[in-house]
């Protein structure tokens, strides 16, 4: 069997660096749209505390008056 050439050998190390480092740059995106929507969730919860506390502030407000 013929020996691989030089160029060969060298395409093939390239073409599987490019490989790991899609694979790496699909992972983070992947993490990065995950991450996103935990920030919008827990956004939208303390949103939500924060109203609820402004009417028990109200209520509380009303009640020692």
């Amino acid at each position: 069997m013929a020996k691989k050439g030089r160029l060969t050998q060298v395409a093939e190390k390239i073409g599987s660096a490019v490989g790991k480092a899609d694979r790496t740059a699909h992972k983070l995106a992947r993490a990065g749209v995950i991450a996103k929507k935990e920030i919008e969730a827990l956004s939208k919860e303390v949103d939500a505390l924060r109203r609820r506390l402004e009417k028990s502030t109200k209520r509380l407000k009303k009640a020692l008056s």
